[in-house]
């Protein structure tokens, strides 16, 4: 088995600068971006146990199997033939190639990269495991899913780590209408000023299942997000599990108990209100969060620092755009009088700065999957 891999983990374009953070402040080696805005670093089984567990941002951690030129399919298949896949993929185990992307390149028939991929990779095994031609290799045991990229005609080939995207923590057993995804959520609290200074106020007033409060609660106290839900290395033959019960025991040793949050989450909707109570219940964070069930138009606060998060309601039909259009002139005439709080709001609406009635001090363009959206920021004045 590899002691050291080359590994890759990927996130929503535009987050790529606070992956490549959140590695360097792990302490993991040779963090990089490439031209094509891809996170890469190295590390061991401990590595790869460490990224799954504490990386709030990305998406996945991939094995880098190989990286090639491939301009035929013949090429294709004897690169891919060439990478070590027995050190990798022990005999019985399943293989699928999964996923197939070409970008800007010669091959770009997705299907047959896909297919020549996995006949490659058959052959290999096939020949080092010995077995004759013709007689099938048995797929029945750990599932190492392979994905291959094509970006002007370089291949990159590699093995998912993770198994269900980490956004999906484990806390969130139901979620609102227009749900937004865990590592979004984080990545945005990430982006503010709060976490300079965390014992301050901070509320999401459209909080739906809770995401924002309860992602900024984990970050405040240093709870590793990944505690409690699988990743699919663990069910691979050469990996100790030891490992990352060792992981784990660290990242308990690191939670901050000494940090009293003043986290609030309202929303107009009851229902939505018990979900999020739900939600922080099972992350453990029940006791940390306030919520109630409250128009955004009554939140009222003498509190004179704090910061403010929210993702409202975006508008696709006509009657609803005209309904979020009021919704967000009646954010702004709420929240002006909260002069030395800073303000983040999360909308696909391109109008909305002229709706909320202010301009944004700055913004920022993100992808909520593949929506395209942007953050408006409203700095808060210094206090005197």
């Amino acid at each position: 088995m590899q002691k050291k891999f080359k590994l890759l983990a990927t996130s929503s374009s535009g987050l790529e600068s606070l992956v490549a953070r959140e590695l360097r402040n792990l302490e993991i080696e040779n963090v990089s971006i490439d031209d094509r805005s891809r996170v890469f670093f190295e590390g061991n089984l401990a590595t790869i146990a460490k990224a799954n567990l504490w990386l709030r941002t990305a998406d996945r951690v991939k094995i880098v199997v190989g990286e090639f030129k491939a301009r035929t399919f013949d090429e294709l298949f004897e690169n891919v033939y060439a990478l070590p896949w027995a050190e990798l993929i022990p005999f019985g185990s399943q293989f699928p190639v999964s996923k197939a992307k070409a970008v800007k390149s010669t091959l770009h028939n997705e299907p047959s990269i896909q297919s020549i991929t996995k006949k490659a990779i058959v052959k290999k095994l096939q020949t080092t495991y010995h077995r004759p031609e013709g007689v099938p290799i048995p797929e029945n045991g750990a599932k190492f899913s392979i994905e291959i990229a094509l970006h002007k005609d370089m291949a990159t080939v590699l093995i998912d780590t993770t198994g269900d995207s980490l956004f999906k923590r484990g806390y969130r057993s139901e979620k609102g209408e227009a749900p937004l995804k865990e590592n979004m959520a984080a990545s945005i609290i990430l982006l503010t000023n709060w976490l300079a200074n965390p014992r301050r106020t901070f509320v999401d007033p459209t909080c739906g299942s809770g995401t924002f409060t309860i992602e900024a609660a984990m970050l405040a106290l240093n709870m590793a997000p990944g505690m409690n839900r699988p990743f699919a290395f663990t069910a691979w033959p050469w990996f100790d599990e030891e490992i990352l019960k060792q992981e784990k025991a660290l990242a308990k040793k690191q939670i901050r108990t000494d940090l009293e949050l003043d986290i609030q989450g309202f929303d107009i909707d009851g229902k939505m209100i018990e979900i999020a109570k739900h939600n922080a219940l099972a992350a453990g964070l029940s006791d940390v969060i306030k919520y109630k069930q409250m128009r955004l138009q009554d939140f009222r606060t003498d509190k004179l620092d704090g910061v403010l998060v929210s993702n409202p309601p975006y508008g696709v039909r006509l009657e609803v755009e005209e309904a979020v259009a009021a919704l967000y002139g009646e954010m702004g005439k709420t929240f002006a009088p909260l002069e030395t709080w800073s303000k983040y709001i999360l909308t696909s609406d391109v109008a909305f700065e002229k709706h909320y009635g202010a301009k944004a001090t700055k913004k920022r363009k993100l992808y909520n999957g593949t929506l395209r959206t942007d953050l408006y920021m409203y700095f808060g004045k210094r206090m005197k």
